[in-house]
């Protein structure tokens, strides 16, 4: 351990690895991640929770009026208009959301580069690599 480190205490509720949020929002961005109160401290999930078996994700509600969020990653119910339920599933989806980025933007250049050459006038498929077989000629 080194003097000028911050140090975060995990903790366990419920079977599942919590940390403070006063302590873990010096260090990280826990923005869209819900938080709960759990012995009188606002607490954060490291990773991602199971489902309550008796969960019903997109089963019609008792009361039409009941809104409900959905943790973009794992869709767990949220109790609040939260992206995530944890914070491993904050880095999951945001690891989706710049691979997704990265495929649309090479997409795109390949679109640009492609756009004042002519399209091939035969694909790929049709060009088979290896050609008829020849055999050598006998000599007698």
């Amino acid at each position: 351990f080194h003097i000028d480190h911050p140090v975060l205490q995990i903790r366990r509720s419920s079977y599942h690895d919590v940390v403070r949020v006063s302590e873990i929002e010096k260090a990280l961005d826990i923005r869209g991640v819900q938080t709960y109160v759990i012995n009188s401290a606002r607490v954060l999930f490291l990773n991602e929770r199971p489902q309550p078996k008796n969960s019903s994700h997109g089963a019609a509600s008792s009361t039409p009026k009941t809104i409900s969020y959905f943790c973009e990653t794992c869709c767990r119910t949220l109790l609040d208009p939260f992206r995530f339920c944890s914070l491993g599933c904050k880095v999951e989806g945001m690891r989706k959301n710049k691979e997704e980025e990265e495929d649309r933007l090479r997409k795109e250049r390949q679109q640009e580069t492609h756009k004042g050459t002519h399209p091939p006038t035969h694909t790929s498929n049709s060009r088979r690599r290896k050609g008829i077989p020849h055999r050598a000629p006998f000599t007698s």
